[in-house]
């Protein structure tokens, strides 16, 4: 039947008694896996991080306007990186950029939820904040 009507004859389960055999077109049969397989990689979820830079003697108006940026990214679904970055001898105040950055993940915490604590790294402190899943 297959060879008349120019197919392919494919074994579907081969353990079966008899084994399920299936007429197809194999080539559109793997185009489709293909076509399948790009689409839903296509609409995985893809995260994306945004980053805010602090100094360890940041004013208050630019920690408000930072503030509001990160909601915004936090509430289009992407992760915020706040880092406090210390130039020459401003280290010495590591607690301060600490503490800016605590201050900033309580602000947020209706939000997004701190996925990782301030970390010195070098002259950078930096957290991750992602956002908080919609149900």
């Amino acid at each position: 039947m297959a060879q008349d009507l120019e197919l392919d004859l494919v074994e579907i389960v081969p353990n079966a008694t008899p084994p399920v055999c299936k007429i197809v077109d194999y080539q559109k049969y793997l185009y489709q896996q293909k076509k399948k397989a790009k689409e839903m990689k296509a609409n995985a979820a893809k995260t994306e991080i945004k980053e805010l830079r602090f100094g360890p003697q940041t004013d208050e108006h630019d920690f408000q306007f930072k503030l509001n940026h990160a909601k915004n990214f936090l509430k289009d679904g992407c992760k915020v990186k706040a880092f406090v970055f210390f130039k020459g001898r401003s280290i010495l105040f590591s607690e301060q950029g600490e503490k800016l950055l605590l201050r900033f993940a309580v602000e947020l915490e209706e939000f997004g939820k701190a996925e990782k604590m301030p970390l010195l790294e070098g002259k950078r402190m930096s957290m991750i904040i992602a956002p908080i899943k919609k149900k």
